[in-house]
């Protein structure tokens, strides 16, 4: 591969800030949900903030434009005592689709949970998912609970 089709993956930074909104504005439109900017800010601002350690983001990157993101939320949990990472955001641009940059940004999650002594990744999709579940299904366990919310 060379450099200008090679799939980079690093921390999100201040500088992209304005690729991510689109990115996850997109993300948030394909479960039909609609959020105001001032969410968008405060959202972005907390994955960055040093002062709010229970959440990080990575970025695919290719051609130097951002292509992909992936936003987790670091918490504590009931069965281990270590924390666990929910997965809480992952979007791969739909052009981009097939080059592995969901794998990549997978595994570097679960970098990041090993190298933090994280006890789990996890993560929820929609059912009719069916193109990421066949990532999923590589990269991970399907359990057989099922998310119930109010």
């Amino acid at each position: 591969m060379t450099d200008d089709t090679r799939i980079v993956i690093r921390p999100m930074t201040l500088a992209d800030k304005e690729e991510w909104k689109l990115l996850w504005r997109r993300y948030l439109s394909f479960y039909s949900t609609i959020r105001d900017d001032a969410l968008y800010e405060h959202t972005f601002a907390r994955l960055l903030d040093p002062a709010c350690p229970g959440m990080f983001a990575y970025v695919a990157l290719l051609q130097g434009h951002l292509i992909g993101l992936v936003n987790c939320i670091v918490h504590d949990h009931g069965w281990y005592h270590e924390k666990v990472v929910y997965l809480q955001d992952l979007y791969v641009e739909e052009s981009a689709r097939g080059k592995g940059a969901g794998r990549q940004l997978i595994e570097r999650v679960y970098a990041h949970a090993d190298s933090h002594g994280m006890a789990n990744v996890y993560w929820t999709t929609r059912t009719t998912n069916h193109s990421a579940m066949k990532l999923y299904d590589k990269v991970a366990h399907k359990t057989d609970f099922i998310k119930y919310q109010r």
